[in-house]
C-alpha cells in the first residue's frame, strides 16, 4: 500500500461525534483485547487505561488477555470482530512488524485496523543476573565474545526486548543463546532461577529485582537516563548508540476494520482526556511510562512512519517469529 493510501485509510476526523450517535455509544460493556500475558508490563498499562476510561465513557470496560503468536492471535481476533466499538485492541508496533516476523500472517490485517489513539511509550533497562561477572555493556560484549553462546538471553517472542537484544548482539558482534517465551514475566522468572543470564524490560518490571540485588542493570535504552535509575548510563553513553529506537515501544488503541469514525472519535477524545488527568499521569509514572496523547490524524502519521522504520530493521537483524 502506498504511503498516501495508508494515511488516507488510517486517518479520520478528530472532532467529537455529533449528537445522537454519541448518545448511543457505548450502551454496553467494552472489551479490550490485550495480546500479552496477564500481569506483564503491557497488561498493567492496559488496566490503568481501562480503569480511567470507564468514568469517561460511563460504561464498564474489561480486559481479555489473548497472548500467543507474537501478538498475532489477539490482533486477528479484533480484525475479525464486529465494527461496533465494543471489541478493541491494545497493542503496539507488532501491528507493523508482525508480517515481517510471521510470513503466514496477513499483512493487510494490521493496516486495516482503525487506529483510535496512541496511549503510552517507554524505553527499557538491560540487566544481567548477578552471577554474570559484568557491570556494563562493554564488559558484557567482551564476556560474550570470549565465550560464544554462554550468555543466555530470555525474552518474550516477537516483542521489543527481542529486537533490542538482537540489535545489541549485532552491534557488539557477539553470540547469545536466545530463548523465547510467551511473555517477559516468564523470562524474568528464569532469570531469578538462574536459567537465564540476560533480560530486557521496562524499568517498572525490573526495578524490584534491581533493588533487591537479584538483577544488575547495565544500561537504559532511552535518549536520557531513567528517572528511576539515574546512575545507570544510556546505551549511547555506553558506546552502543544504535541500541534503542526512541521510543523503543509504544502502545495504542485500535478498533476493527469498518468501525465508524464517530465511535473512533469518541474513544480518541476519551483516551486523551484520561492522559491529561493527574490520576492517570501518576499511575503511568509509577510504571515508568510516558503518556502519548495525539489526535487520530497524528496517530495515523506516526503509524505511517512506523511502517517505514520497522521492516528494514527486522530484516537486517534477521529476526524471525516462532
Amino acid at each position: 500500500m502506498r504511503r498516501r493510501d495508508f494515511l488516507g485509510t488510517m486517518a479520520g476526523a478528530i472532532a467529537w461525534p455529533a449528537r445522537g450517535s454519541a448518545q448511543a455509544y457505548p450502551s454496553r460493556v467494552i472489551k479490550v483485547i490485550v495480546p500479552f500475558v496477564a500481569g506483564g508490563p503491557v497488561d498493567a498499562a492496559a488496566r490503568v487505561l481501562v480503569h480511567n476510561l470507564q468514568g469517561r465513557l460511563n460504561q464498564n470496560v474489561i480486559i481479555e488477555n489473548r497472548p500467543g503468536g507474537g501478538t498475532t492471535i489477539g490482533i486477528k481476533s479484533v480484525a475479525t470482530a464486529p465494527p461496533d466499538g465494543y471489541t478493541l485492541l491494545f497493542v503496539g508496533a507488532s501491528v507493523v512488524f508482525a508480517p515481517v516476523l510471521y510470513p503466514s500472517f496477513d499483512a493487510g490485517i494490521g493496516k486495516s485496523l482503525v487506529p483510535v489513539a496512541p496511549v503510552i511509550t517507554w524505553s527499557h533497562v538491560i540487566v544481567v543476573a548477578p552471577s554474570l561477572p559484568v557491570t556494563n555493556l562493554k564488559e558484557l560484549a567482551a564476556y560474550a565474545k570470549a565465550k560464544p553462546g554462554a550468555v543466555i538471553f530470555g525474552f518474550g517472542q516477537g516483542t521489543g526486548p527481542q529486537i533490542l537484544g538482537e540489535s545489541f548482539r549485532r552491534a557488539a558482534d557477539v553470540e547469545f543463546t536466545m530463548i523465547s517465551y510467551r511473555g517477559g514475566d516468564q523470562a524474568r522468572a528464569d532469570l531469578l532461577g538462574g536459567r537465564v543470564h540476560m533480560n530486557i524490560a521496562p524499568t517498572a518490571s525490573l526495578l524490584p529485582l534491581i533493588q533487591d540485588g537479584k538483577a544488575r542493570p547495565l544500561a537504559y535504552t532511552g535518549r536520557t537516563r531513567s528517572r528511576d535509575l539515574p546512575d545507570v548510563p544510556t546505551t549511547t553513553e555506553s558506546g552502543f548508540p544504535t541500541v534503542g529506537f526512541n521510543p523503543d515501544v509504544w502502545m495504542g488503541l485500535f478498533a476493527p476494520p469498518g468501525t465508524p469514525d464517530e465511535i473512533a472519535n469518541t474513544l480518541n477524545a476519551a483516551v486523551n482526556d484520561c492522559l491529561g488527568s493527574a490520576e492517570m499521569k501518576a499511575s503511568l509514572d509509577k510504571l515508568a511510562y510516558d503518556p502519548f496523547p495525539a489526535t487520530r490524524q497524528q496517530f495515523a502519521e506516526f503509524l505511517a512512519a512506523e511502517t517505514v522504520k520497522w521492516p528494514p530493521l527486522l530484516s537486517a537483524a534477521g529476526i524471525k517469529g516462532e
